[in-house]
């Protein structure tokens, strides 16, 4: 029954994603993930050219159906494609095993039924939310340092606040300054 049930699941993920499958061997096979992160209103244009690729992306997921397979979990391998270009905010290298080990819970939700489809689509909203935190934070960061610079700026035009006293201390010595540069010259 399962084999059966792996055949049938195959086909109707064929025609979900036509393009973006491949197989491997008879029980295991390849499908592109690209994740779609939208653009962000107000972004620099270098934020734009890194979603562009991020966009560009892709990711592969190897699926390899074991005997029993839809009553025992498929086994995964997140990997990129040769000579892929580097996610900027993703690093397979690092985020694969937090990115499959989040789908345990559809895993064992959908034990006993096809899953890959569902599979793939929680893996491309969990890495895309990945990324999207990413970018979140790196913006913040950027926030607050345009804050700090801001706050900067702005102690400039806050000096010693002027009293009468101030005031008359100022202009003493802006008198002295005077005199001292009056003699000098004379």
């Amino acid at each position: 029954m399962g084999r059966e049930e792996q055949i049938e699941e195959r086909e109707v993920l064929d025609s979900i994603f036509p393009d973006e499958i491949t197989d491997i061997d008879e029980k295991s096979y390849r499908i592109t993930i690209t994740p779609d992160v939208p653009q962000q209103n107000g972004e620099d244009v270098e934020s734009r050219t890194n979603l562009f690729h991020e966009l560009s992306a892709t990711l592969l997921l190897t699926i390899t159906y074991p005997p029993s397979y839809p009553d025992e979990p498929p086994m995964l391998d997140l990997s990129l494609p040769p000579n892929a270009p580097k996610f900027p905010h993703l690093d397979i290298a690092t985020d694969r095993d937090h990115l499959l080990s989040s789908l345990t819970s559809t895993i064992e939700e959908n034990l006993g039924m096809a899953m890959i489809f569902t599979l793939v689509t929680v893996l491309r909203e969990n890495i895309e939310s990945l990324i999207l935190e990413r970018v979140a934070s790196i913006q913040a960061a950027k926030d607050r340092i345009a804050e700090e610079a801001e706050a900067q700026e702005n102690a400039k035009f806050h000096g010693e606040k002027v009293t009468r006293e101030s005031f008359l201390r100022w202009r003493e010595g802006f008198r002295g300054e005077m005199a001292a540069i009056e003699e000098e010259e004379k």
